[in-house]
């Protein structure tokens, strides 16, 4: 595997010193270890962390395959708490080998359920350095294919226990230009539920500004452009780039790579960065990333933002992650004009004289592509370079940007309007640099604003002279506008938001049925139907959320989902009412809101039972569980297995699962591959009903059921094939 112009432009860069050069090359033709962390809450974290620590590592130690030792997983050396691992391996060896195909079986099956996370070690490393709290607001300015947004959920998510989530005061949106991987978003998401979570559609470079509820005496009205501008705590740009960096796993750039792809990208991923910029609060904190080599992608792009915008300034963040291995920024580079590696221009003006006036308006080509002269006071050595040969990881840039202090920031932002107007990128870009000064033209303010389309950087987005009015009407009108109102958007066709009133009939009668207490949000329910009718699935969000749906247009922010789905209406059998009942996935953000009295208690053996029999009868249990659960109604109930060891397993928690009591059967309301993860976990085996089928569909109704109309929900079906779940969503990333 070679490219001949690969080795010639960043040869000329000389981002990698001579002595080093070959070995880098050499490592780049290896194949990249599978790397993977644990995901979810640390408690549950810890465990699994254990069992591959004391069962795992063991077990796959001093192993040999024809011929050749097997080296066991290892954990990376710079991940927070030890909760990333990589291991180099096989897929002949994770298939044939007994022991590395238990382990293999075991990673797959915590993967689909969430608790472990298929991501490149260095794809892990912006969120680390963004540093999320639960009560900030956060957004990923280009997140598909979902890893990295995975880690920010779990930030904002850090005081959830092993059997409830917590809801944080802050926000996450997840944002991607493409709407089907705006899609595999809401899907990746799902195995981390969380009411303070959107997914939107937009542009990145032309971020819309979001709006919140005015607010009396607001600090930041400096830095606002308007009254009621949500700002954001934490911004991630992991910007579309060339993605030269993955070559270990995507072989096939090897063959098209090329620097022009570079030179295209960095009028987009500046833009991206100035809008971050615009976006973020005064003590906000922005990470840039790249999985590119090219400092056309990477310092050019940072150069060019930290002059549009002198309020910033990198940080330097070399203490942090000691173990990381990690290269300098640097502050000169040379970047080509054709194909042919032509980098004989030093500067911009060199560049430029050679053109005719008709070649300078067709370039491609602009003077940030080139090392500004002040490159060196700004401080680009503090952008971070991970090179494949430090530790056999990819190739990655990062830059953590943050604003200048406040004393330094006062005495600069007199001159904000001017050092905007000279932002120095294509004529036909600088109007999506600045979205939040434009006038809006006046219009009824019970309508939604304008929208700020993809393509149309002219449009304006709002007015402060009407804020009032618009203000006002949003504290009297439900969150969508029903029939046909005029929408910012007609042709976004995803379904509006309507939070529901707390003393609707049908969401009354099912806080009633499911014995919700009266600290649950009920004011923070909403559906999904054009008629904003309580008729099948209710989300829930927190305030924050519920404050951004309420003050924006949906089809203006191109919302995908906002919330969680937590609770859905079960038409039950022949003869029975129906019923609600809570999603599996959501039963630890509804679990602190159910009332404990009503919790059935079981032990191992019915635990067991459950996972060994789709629909066992209530009388095939042993008591005390047996009265128990023939003396509950028909419907959702939820059931505690507490922590504590039997004769073939131990839980180092309480594990609280949600159940299905139909006449005379009972149900787990856990689809197949959650409990094959959790036979794996606790008794070192899958002992499902499936896994013993060979993976046959499950039957939705035994004779039995059928002839006493004892329906029983369906919770889901099967996932993706086992070895897509084990691939690294790099493949996606490198797309971007």
């Amino acid at each position: 595997m070679k490219n001949e112009r690969f080795s010639l432009y960043y040869k000329a860069q000389q981002i990698i010193p001579e002595e080093e050069w070959d070995q880098f090359m050499e490592t780049l033709r290896r194949p990249l270890p599978t790397t993977f962390r644990i995901a979810g809450s640390r408690e549950i974290a810890h465990t699994l962390n254990d069992a591959i620590k004391k069962t795992y590592v063991p077990l796959l130690s001093d192993i040999v395959f024809e011929g050749d030792v097997v080296p066991p997983p290892s954990r990376i050396p710079w991940y927070p708490e030890d909760l990333a691992w990589q291991f180099n391996v096989s897929k002949k060896v994770l298939r044939k080998q007994q022991a590395f195909k238990k382990f293999h079986s075991f990673l797959v099956h915590e993967t689909e359920v969430g608790n472990i996370s298929r991501q490149e070690a260095v794809s892990m490393l912006p969120p680390l350095f963004l540093d999320v709290q639960p009560h900030h607001k956060v957004v990923d300015m280009c997140a598909a294919p979902g890893s990295k947004t995975a880690q920010l959920l779990e930030a904002l998510h850090a005081q959830d226990t092993a059997t409830a989530t917590s809801i944080p005061s802050g926000l996450l949106i997840a944002n991607d230009s493409d709407s089907k991987r705006a899609h595999l978003l809401i899907h990746q998401s799902a195995r981390l539920p969380s009411p303070a979570f959107m997914v939107t559609n937009l542009d990145a470079s032309i971020f819309p500004v979001l709006r919140l509820p005015v607010t009396t005496a607001d600090p930041r009205r400096g830095i606002k452009k308007s009254p009621n501008q949500l700002l954001f705590d934490r911004i991630l740009c992991d910007v579309p780039c060339s993605g030269d960096g993955t070559l270990r796993k995507n072989i096939g750039i090897w063959k098209r790579w090329q620097p022009m792809d570079g030179n295209g990208l960095h009028s987009l991923q500046t833009r991206i960065l100035q809008r971050a910029m615009r976006m973020l609060e005064p003590d906000g904190r922005i990470v840039y990333s790249t999985c590119s080599l090219n400092p056309v992608e990477n310092e050019a792009v940072i150069a060019a933002a930290l002059n549009s915008n002198p309020d910033f300034q990198l940080i330097d963040v070399s203490a942090q992650l000691p173990e990381l291995v990690r290269r300098p920024g640097i502050s000169s580079w040379a970047p080509t004009i054709n194909r042919t590696i032509n980098t004989t221009f030093k500067t911009w003006d060199a560049y430029n004289e050679t053109l005719t006036e008709e070649q300078r308006a067709d370039s491609k080509m602009s003077e940030t592509h080139w090392p500004p002269i002040n490159a060196e006071s700004l401080q680009l050595q503090h952008c971070m370079r991970i090179y494949p040969h430090l530790q056999d990881t990819g190739g990655f840039f990062v830059a953590v940007l943050e604003r200048k202090p406040r004393q330094i920031f006062l005495r600069l932002s007199r001159k904000r309007d001017a050092e905007e107007a000279d932002i120095t990128v294509p004529d036909a870009k600088k109007a999506k640099l600045d979205l939040g000064g434009l006038p809006e033209p006046q219009q009824s303010p019970s309508f939604p604003p304008t929208p700020m389309s993809e393509d149309d950087s002219s449009r304006p987005l709002i007015s402060d002279a009407l804020e009032a009015d618009v203000q006002a009407a949003s504290e009297t009108k439900k969150t969508t506008f029903k029939g046909k109102a005029k929408l910012s958007d007609p042709s976004f066709k995803e379904m509006p938001y309507t939070f529901l009133e707390s003393n609707d009939p049908t969401l009354i009668s099912c806080i009633d049925q499911l014995n919700l207490t009266t600290s649950f949000p009920s004011s923070n329910v909403l559906v999904r139907n054009p008629e904003g009718d309580a008729v099948r699935s209710f989300y829930l969000t927190n305030d924050l959320v519920k404050a951004v749906v309420l003050n924006n247009d949906y089809t203006r922010m191109r919302l995908m989902t906002s919330g969680t789905k937590v609770i859905t209406k079960q038409e039950a059998g022949r003869g029975l009412e129906a019923q609600f009942r809570v999603l599996g996935e959501a039963l630890p953000v509804v679990l602190p809101y159910v009332d404990p009295s009503v919790i059935l208690d079981a032990e191992f053996a019915t635990l067991k039972t459950l996972l060994t029999t789709y629909y066992p009868l209530c009388t095939s249990f042993s008591d005390p569980f047996q009265s128990v659960i023939e003396n509950r109604s028909p419907g959702s109930h939820i059931v505690r297995f507490s922590a504590g060891q039997s004769n073939d397993s131990t839980l180092s928690h309480d594990l609280l699962l949600p159940l299905w009591k139909s006449n005379v059967s009972v149900t787990l309301m856990i689809d197949k591959k959650a409990k094959s993860a959790l036979s794996l976990r606790l008794f070192g085996e899958d002992i499902t009903t499936a896994a013993r089928d060979g993976g046959k569909k499950a039957p939705q109704t035994s004779q039995l059921l059928q002839n006493t109309g004892d329906g029983v929900p369906d919770e889901g079906a099967d996932n993706e094939d086992e070895d897509a779940i084990l691939e690294d969503e790099g493949d996606l990333e490198a797309e971007q």
